[in-house]
């Protein structure tokens, strides 16, 4: 019973429809004439309701760090501006990935730092953390222009 009402009801448009002197075919309209697309496969082309993804690498990177963006401002002086006197290792977190805690003297904010981060003016970095305090590696030119590698202890505070 409902199907032959939608039947007719198809029926009755296609007759209004050729009455009133469309044409069935494909219409063009006028505005389209003479034109032609670049577009190969319209399949291939990106979804424009869906989110990009930036799947590289340096994706997860991408963060914002304390003074080290031109985007954000800040009051915390970064560890790649403070001498490496003035940095007091407070704590040491040992596992799969080692991290330690550090403070600048003077300063109650707590820094984490990860073995590969550049510390201090000169840009020492972090090779080693170890449970009594973490090892910097720095690169210097001596007298001779050669160069050297200083290596840096700095132990564990008892405060």
């Amino acid at each position: 019973m409902k199907n032959s009402y939608i039947i007719v009801f198809f029926l009755f448009a296609l007759i209004i429809r050729a009455a009133s002197g469309e044409d069935m075919g494909q219409k063009q309209y006028s505005f389209f004439k003479d034109q032609k697309t670049y577009i190969k496969n319209p399949f291939e082309l990106r979804d424009p309701f869906r989110r990009l993804i930036d799947s590289t690498k340096n994706a997860k990177k991408k963060g914002l760090k304390a003074g080290g963006d031109n985007n954000v401002f800040t009051n915390i002086m970064p560890l790649e501006e403070v001498a490496i006197e003035k940095i007091k290792i407070v704590g040491v977190l040992l596992g799969k990935d080692r991290r330690a805690m550090a403070q600048v003297e003077g300063n109650k904010e707590t820094f984490v730092l990860k073995e590969g981060m550049k510390l201090g003016v000169d840009g020492a970095e972090i090779k080693a953390i170890l449970p009594g305090g973490i090892v910097l590696v720095e690169k210097i030119v001596n007298v001779y222009d050669q160069e050297e590698y200083l290596e840096t202890i700095i132990p564990m505070s008892d405060n």
